[in-house]
């Protein structure tokens, strides 16, 4: 079975796909509508990442994606480029088997970035 899509609800549709851009190599999907109400993303298996303007986001406290890395380097890497372009980030750490950090999206969605150790 191949994952096809992930639809999210968002309040800033261009921040969210620039990020995604940006820290996470996804890549506008071709032939799909790229607006302020609606964008959409693949990654490098071509998964499928529906980005849409919502004004009320909520999810669930539990609630993220996650991009999962091949080393803690990379992570550690990310961590740091987004501390460059001016977001937060938790502080990066070993939990659980893994190396891991959070980010709150300018989407209103977290983001666990991570590494198996």
């Amino acid at each position: 079975m191949k994952l096809n899509h992930i639809n999210l609800g968002v309040t800033d549709v261009a921040a969210t796909v620039a990020l995604f851009q940006d820290y996470f190599g996804l890549r506008l999907a071709d032939h799909m509508p790229q607006n302020n109400f609606m964008a959409f993303t693949n990654d490098e298996n071509d998964a499928l990442i529906s980005v849409f303007k919502v004004s009320d986001v909520v999810y669930p406290k539990i609630f993220h994606i996650g991009f999962l890395q091949d080393t803690v380097q990379q992570v550690n890497d990310i961590h740091a480029k987004l501390k460059a372009g001016g977001f937060d980030p938790g502080e990066a750490k070993e939990e659980h088997g893994r190396f891991v950090f959070y980010l709150n999206s300018p989407g209103g969605f977290m983001i666990e970035v991570s590494a198996v150790v």
